[in-house]
């Protein structure tokens, strides 16, 4: 076996699957030509921050005026792509992985990030997971209570969300470094799916968290160029969903998306994540303190100018407009259920309402 990384953790034979020595060598090859490129965004966004702390505010950029008013879209959407009204998120964990496939839904994004802990453990296994997934006929016996739990015959489109570029994989070190957990998560994903998804007619599906820039966007774009090229694999075989979940982002939305026109699908507003990043990106603006945020719900006007911004963005440019997370969990109490019910049906009409092509659930009961 190749000694191309350092690991932290005894490889079992799962973890020997996962980093092969062919494996090995595309991880090595991607983490060679893009690690240093990503520590230079990573600046870039403190430098960025440092100006906000310094009394900017986050706006348009007048260099990329041309691209905000040029006419252009994005690549066509791929057939599987188009019907996105409801899509269900969790951790890639084996039994939660089953139970969303089997959701009422039309996709399910398998979480690498926000939902999943990164303990080496849950990397592994959730990537084993999502190869049996894509193969069919997952299966899986809870050693405890003994349910049995299979994926039944229409499961859910699984799209897989990588870590955010600022996330390092720190079990795992090249050239005495912690790699990107965003292009372990990326590699692997792809290689163990890739043959697969193409030969049921589709491709390979992601969302992409956190971030901050189209240059950003742009780093992604040559991580899929350069991956299609490798593979001997038609441009746009690799498409993306963006969450808009940062300030600084929303004012980048042309930009992200032509940087990334021949890969991308959709945007996502990631409403969670955006109301933390506003009060990050301003934390030097007393102003600009928000309440608690039980209170800040899409109804406000900042947070509804955000939605209906991405909405009329997206639609320009030919890419769907996601909504956001209902992060609801239904209640076995009646009383309660009718309350939560009704608060996520005032949330998804305000979104369609909005334009939003579809949106979010947390859980299978608010199908």
């Amino acid at each position: 076996m190749n000694n191309l990384f350092n690991f932290s953790q005894p490889l079992d034979n799962d973890a020997k699957a996962l980093f092969n020595d062919e494996n090995q060598s595309f991880l090595a090859e991607l983490v060679d030509t893009f690690q240093p490129q990503l520590e230079s965004l990573l600046k870039k966004r403190q430098q960025r921050q440092a100006q906000f702390d310094q009394g900017q505010l986050p706006n348009f950029d007048p260099a990329t005026q041309n691209i905000r008013e040029g006419n252009w879209r994005i690549a066509e959407l791929p057939a599987d792509l188009k019907k996105r009204r409801l899509e269900i998120t969790g951790p890639v964990d084996r039994k939660m992985v089953i139970n969303a496939l089997n959701a009422n839904v039309d996709c399910y994004m398998a979480d690498f990030e926000d939902s999943q802990s990164p303990t080496w453990e849950g990397m592994v296994n959730g990537q084993i997971n999502l190869r049996d997934a894509n193969i069919g006929g997952m299966t899986y016996t809870d050693p405890d209570s003994g349910k049995h739990y299979e994926v039944g015959p229409d499961p859910a489109l699984l799209i897989a969300r990588v870590r955010g570029l600022h996330l390092p994989e720190k079990h795992v070190q090249r050239n005495g470094k912690p790699i990107p957990g965003a292009l372990m998560d990326f590699a692997l994903y792809f290689l163990l799916n890739y043959q697969q998804r193409l030969q049921q007619g589709s491709g390979v599906y992601y969302y992409l968290p956190k971030l901050e820039h189209s240059d950003e966007a742009k780093w992604w774009a040559d991580v899929f160029h350069f991956t299609e090229k490798k593979f001997s694999l038609k441009t746009s075989t690799i498409r993306a969903t963006i969450l808009i979940e940062t300030l600084p982002a929303v004012f980048q939305m042309h930009e992200i998306l032509h940087a990334m026109k021949d890969h991308i699908a959709a945007l996502n507003c990631g409403r969670w994540d955006y109301i933390f990043s506003y009060i990050k990106t301003l934390k030097e603006h007393p102003e600009r303190v928000l309440p608690d945020r039980q209170v800040v719900s899409m109804d406000k006007p900042f947070l509804n100018a955000y939605s209906r911004l991405l909405v009329k963005t997206c639609h320009q440019r030919g890419a769907l407009a996601m909504g956001g997370m209902a992060a609801f969990i239904p209640s076995k109490d009646p009383a309660e259920n009718e309350k939560i019910l009704a608060k996520v049906h005032a949330d998804k009409t305000m979104e369609r309402d909005n334009g939003h092509d579809g949106t979010w659930i947390a859980h299978p009961g608010l199908a």
